[in-house]
């Protein structure tokens, strides 16, 4: 897979963010993804019908270039993602941050199904038994990230977009 395109962030000139690059020099991709591999919780965000934000941690992994987890299918955030599969992932950290934007899509490969139980079972001690959960296991492919360390955060802050 491909890394993403480093891009200057959207974000407001006041801030103090340079608009004519990116910190990738300073925070590359691969520092991103060290720390998305070894998260241990993950933010994730989806919108209920009304519009209102439903935010919920949730373990996973970073595989394949992109965050799997598991919920119960009649749980908020699977019925907001059979609605709309919108969804934003953040790291537990507000000084050293990764958020994904993108659309969740639902595992159903057994092959890809089994590659996550292996990947997740090591982390968390525990392997996920699916079947029997009947439970949903979603992937988030990121279009966008965002990317920043808070005691730097002008010359590090980088958008990061996705082919």
């Amino acid at each position: 897979m491909a890394e993403p395109r480093p891009v200057a962030p959207r974000i407001d000139a006041g801030y103090g963010v340079p608009r004519d690059g990116s910190g990738a020099e300073l925070l590359p991709w691969p520092t991103a993804v060290e720390r998305l591999e070894r998260a241990r919780n993950y933010w994730i965000v989806t919108t209920r019908p009304d519009g209102r934000p439903h935010a919920m941690p949730v373990w996973g992994v970073w595989l394949d270039g992109a965050l799997w987890f598991s919920t119960g299918r009649r749980s908020q955030k699977a019925r907001n993602l059979a609605r709309d599969p919108s969804l934003v992932a953040h790291l537990e950290s507000g000084d050293d941050v990764v958020i994904l934007e993108g659309e969740a899509g639902e595992v159903t490969d057994a092959a890809a199904l089994e590659r996550f139980a292996d990947a997740y079972e090591p982390k968390y001690a525990l392997r996920p038994d699916l079947e029997a959960l009947g439970a949903l296991v979603v992937v988030l492919r990121p279009r966008v990230a965002l990317t920043w360390e808070e005691r730097d955060y002008p010359r590090t802050a980088t958008r990061w977009l996705f082919d």
